[in-house]
């Protein structure tokens, strides 16, 4: 028999013969009103579960991850408030469940069977995901919460408080309320989780406010792998800075007091707080997994004794909140609903081209006020001193600083954070005097941890901030990449587009420093960024042009919600000068702030029968070999296509009106960067002859050998001389 058969079955009989698991008699946290309607939810996320795993056996569901044994998540939902945002652990359907019933005009049954069934009138992901969510209970859905959802709730908690001091247009969350995040027992392990809460202790540590209910699900395995008995007490009741509370997860009165303190605490407090809950794990991991071809019968089957639902019949009856035929009762309303719902459920549309199932992954463009600039007093205030250099041109991070003051000047909801932005104004100075400009609540120093700091740009977006995290090194954003590909990328594809969560992620990137670096501070490959759907990647070359494309990204995500990554060359930074020294010929003056370059316009430099196609520091060094060129009669224009993902493939095209040949350009390694999409691109779209240079597939050295690797002036002038001799 399948396990859920066995389960359903034991719980009939021992009801009925009034054999119950031992334990405490109940306490008087719950009145018979409120004890029942949390029992009924339990009840109703169990047939869900058990309606599930039919409909896949009959090829009318997908995947499902149950959460029969985590049925005490219904009294941690009914502790909480509905306006309480909850990134919740892929077990808790009774969490959802409960909330439903505290909102009026939500029907659970029929929304997770519809996740379930996969059909496109889900109403949180249109069929694209079996995940739980609901826009309307304040639950953003996850796919895979393997802790990667723990940096955002940080973030979100974050946002909170920032949000009183500074309010964001489109502020989602309430001032009073809290943020929930949960979690299973080996998903605590995670690196992630582990960043996550140390975090949330690093922050608390300094009485910044942060309204944070950790609740880790402990039912003691992680799919197949057992948690050592004592190990999630013992690692987390005594982190400074994180008040730790521990329930009986099977005792739906206990659940219920213990959660109840632990949400007043984080609510009055400020401060975060870690909910241990003892659950069980009934079925398996998911539904394709047999659990007793792994654990020994008396492990599983001790599980299935300590069934939550027998648990909740005692102290039911004890209580004298119900008798076990008004027990059993309830427990067969909800599988006779959920089976008459998934007759209905099955016969909804499914997402069945390619274009319905792409349809949210960018999101929906928004109403924002309209801005002006900022008045020209403010404006004097915070540049001081720097506006008498706006008429001498400048380099690329000096235009980059105050590209981004006149943004923040401009949009209050904008908000910089990342490691030594604020005092220390970044390690190459693109932020030097804007924490004196707008405070430590607008350049927040960061602890040393990239997911941290992606998570608490996407949370601050949940809550209507723009934020502008900065990852200090292109490397360095490998430690945290899922945070982008996992949790931003997906949140509007995942729920029609009714999560979003936009942001300017700005990155510096690329080669050619001198003499500083090797590979962690110089990184030429941009695949990690390229392949993510619906992500817009930008890379200026000079600082006009980057001031100029910034606007352009704020503008994004402000107002069509667009998770953008902004690459900066660093090599490019401080450079003045172009062909001799100190002849200024790659700086430029700042661009009135009105002035912005489109996504997808290029830049087109010359009118030559040779194009050079390139961006950032590939533009440079071009424009270096395009002198070269000429001495030799060979006039070539260089086209800087500037947006790198999605490529602004029009706009190549217009570009390359007149051109005979085409060298690609790529300062990134040969495989799996620009120029391999480019060559494809070419060879699809025109009949032109064209070649690519790019760097080695090396890392990079430091020291004399820093650009072996990568194109060279003379090396490109070498390849464009090569084709353009061919006939």
């Amino acid at each position: 028999m399948d396990r859920a058969d066995v389960v359903d079955k034991a719980f009939r009989d021992r009801l009925a013969k009034g054999d119950f698991p031992a334990g405490p008699p109940p306490n008087r946290a719950l009145d018979h009103h409120e004890a029942l309607a949390i029992f009924r939810s339990q009840c109703l996320s169990r047939n869900l579960d058990r309606r599930s795993r039919k409909m896949q056996a009959e090829g009318q569901g997908f995947y499902t991850i149950g959460s029969s044994g985590h049925e005490g998540m219904a009294a941690i939902a009914a502790a909480l408030r509905p306006t309480d945002m909850a990134f919740l652990h892929y077990r808790d359907g009774a969490f959802q469940t409960h909330r439903s019933s505290q909102v009026p005009g939500v029907s659970p049954t029929w929304d997770l069977l519809l996740s379930f069934a996969s059909s496109s009138d889900d109403p949180i992901s249109g069929g694209r995901h079996k995940v739980l969510g609901s826009k309307v209970l304040n639950i953003p859905p996850q796919t895979s919460t393997i802790a990667s959802h723990l940096p955002k709730a940080v973030g979100a908690a974050y946002s909170i408080g920032l949000a009183k001091r500074h309010r964001p247009e489109h502020q989602q969350l309430d001032d009073n309320s809290i943020i929930l995040c949960t979690f299973g027992d080996a998903s605590a392990n995670h690196s992630t989780a582990q960043g996550a809460i140390n975090t949330a202790c690093w922050t608390s540590f300094q009485s910044v406010p942060l309204p944070l209910l950790f609740v880790c699900e402990d039912n003691g395995i992680g799919i197949s792998t057992r948690t050592p008995h004592g190990w999630i007490g013992a690692n987390f009741s005594q982190k400074p800075g994180l008040k730790y509370f521990q329930a009986n997860g099977l005792d739906l009165y206990d659940s219920f007091r213990v959660a109840k303190d632990a949400a007043a605490y984080v609510r009055e407090q400020k401060k975060p707080a870690f909910l241990h809950i003892n659950t069980v794990r009934l079925y398996g991991h998911a539904g394709s997994d047999v659990q007793q071809t792994y654990l020994p019968r008396d492990v599983f089957e001790g599980w299935e004794a300590e069934d939550p639902l027998l648990h909740s019949a005692r102290l039911l009856i004890e209580s004298g909140a119900a008798t076990a035929d008004e027990i059993l009762s309830i427990y067969k309303q909800t599988e006779a609903q959920c089976e008459r719902v998934a007759k209905q459920v099955i016969t909804r549309p499914r997402l069945q081209t390619a274009s319905d199932v792409m349809e949210s992954i960018v999101p929906p463009s928004r109403d924002c006020l309209p801005t002006n600039g900022p008045p020209n007093e403010a404006r004097a205030k915070a540049f001081g001193s720097d506006l008498k250099q706006m008429d001498t041109p400048q380099h690329m991070s000096r235009l980059l600083n105050w590209a981004l003051t006149d943004l923040m000047l401009e949009h209050g909801e904008i908000a910089l954070m990342g490691e030594d932005v604020g005092r220390k104004g970044g390690v190459y100075g693109v932020t030097q005097k804007l924490i004196d400009r707008f405070g430590p609540d607008r350049m927040i120093d960061t602890l040393l941890d990239e997911q941290s700091i992606l998570g608490l740009a996407i949370g601050l977006g949940h809550n209507g901030f723009l934020p502008m995290p900065e990852i200090q090194f292109l490397a360095y954003l490998h430690n945290a990449e899922d945070q982008l590909r996992g949790e931003a990328a997906t949140l509007s594809f995942f729920s029609k587009g009714q999560y979003t969560n936009p942001m300017v992620l700005r990155i510096a990137g690329l080669g050619y420093q001198k003499g500083f670096g090797g590979h962690f501070h110089n990184d030429n490959s941009l695949g990690v960024l390229r392949d993510l759907p619906g992500v817009i990647v930008a890379c200026p070359s000079r600082g006009d042009d980057a001031a100029k494309m910034l606007r352009e990204c704020v503008r994004l995500a402000r107002e069509e919600q667009r998770v953008v990554v902004f690459v900066e060359p660093i090599a490019l930074y401080p450079t003045r000068d172009l062909h001799d020294a100190k002849d200024n010929g790659w700086t430029a003056l700042y661009p009135s702030p009105s002035e912005k370059i489109g996504l997808g316009e290029v830049g087109v430099e010359g009118n030559g029968p040779l194009a050079i196609l390139t961006y950032g520091n590939g533009r440079y060094l071009s424009t270096q070999a395009k002198a070269l060129l000429a001495r030799e009669g060979i006039d070539a224009r260089i086209i800087d296509i500037r947006w790198l993902a999605p490529l602004p493939e029009e706009s190549i095209l217009n570009a390359l009106e007149g051109v005979e040949n085409v060298l690609i350009v790529d300062e990134c390694r040969q495989s799996g960067n620009v120029s391999e999409a480019l060559m494809a691109f070419l060879h699809e779209k025109t009949n032109l002859p064209h070649s690519r240079i790019t760097s080695e597939d090396s890392f990079i050295a430091t020291g004399p050998a820093y650009a072996a690797t990568m194109p060279s002036a003379e090396s490109i002038a070498h390849a464009a001389r090569d084709l353009w001799n061919i006939k």
